[in-house]
C-alpha cells in the first residue's frame, strides 16, 4: 500500500514589500523627535491639572515651515498614538483630550499656514495653534467628561497658559528654523 502524501496548497504565500521613501523617513525621524519631546513634556510637574508646555509642536512648527501642512498632520498623529502608547494613557479619556487638541491645533494650522507669511509666522501659529488645542479640549472635556458649565470658570488660566507657551514653543522654533537655514547654507556653500 502506498502512503498517503500530505495534500498540497494550492495557494503560497505572498510577501508584502513595502518601499520607504526618503519622505517617509524624514517624518519618522521627526515623529520620533515629537515623541520624545512629549515624553519630557509628560515629566514636567505643573500646577495646574491639564496644562502642558506643548514641547512637541515645536517640531510640528518646524514641519510645518519646511515641509507643508501634510508632513505636519503625519508626526502629529503618530505623536499621538505613540505617545498614548508609551506613557500608558492610548484609548483612555487623556488620549482622546490629546487627540481632540491635536486636531483643531490641526485644522488652525491649515488655515494659519495660508496667511500672509510677512505678518505670520511660527511665533503666530504657535499661539494659535495652542488655544485651538486648549479650546479643543475644553469643548471635548464638557461635552463628556464634566458636563458643567463651571469648568468653563478655568478658561482664564488656560488662556494665559495657551498664550505663554504659545509664544515660548513659537520663538523656540523660530530659532531653530533660522539654524537649519544657517547650516544648510553653510552646507551648500562648502
Amino acid at each position: 500500500m502506498a502512503a498517503a502524501l500530505p495534500p498540497q496548497r494550492c495557494e503560497e504565500r505572498q510577501l508584502i514589500r513595502l518601499i520607504a521613501t526618503p519622505e517617509d523617513h524624514r517624518i519618522a525621524q521627526l515623529a520620533a523627535a515629537a515623541i520624545g519631546l512629549s515624553l519630557i513634556d509628560a515629566a514636567i510637574p505643573l500646577p495646574l491639572p491639564g496644562v502642558k508646555p506643548g514641547l512637541a509642536n515645536i517640531v510640528t512648527l518646524i514641519v510645518l515651515a519646511r515641509y507643508g501642512w501634510t508632513a505636519a498632520a503625519w508626526v502629529t498623529g503618530l505623536r499621538v498614538f505613540a505617545g498614548g502608547l508609551l506613557l500608558g494613557y492610548f484609548l483612555s479619556p487623556g488620549f482622546f483630550m490629546s487627540l481632540t487638541g491635536a486636531l483643531f491645533s490641526l485644522l488652525t494650522l491649515a488655515a494659519a499656514h495660508r496667511l500672509p507669511s510677512r505678518w505670520f509666522g511660527p511665533v503666530s501659529w504657535s499661539i494659535l495653534a495652542a488655544f485651538a488645542h486648549i479650546g479643543g479640549q475644553l469643548v471635548l472635556a464638557r461635552l463628556w467628561l464634566i458636563p458643567h458649565n463651571g469648568l468653563f470658570l478655568m478658561v482664564p488660566f488656560f488662556a494665559v497658559a495657551a498664550l505663554v507657551f504659545g509664544i515660548i514653543n513659537g520663538l523656540l522654533a523660530t530659532r531653530l528654523l533660522a539654524e537649519l537655514s544657517a547650516n544648510e547654507t553653510e552646507v551648500e556653500n562648502a
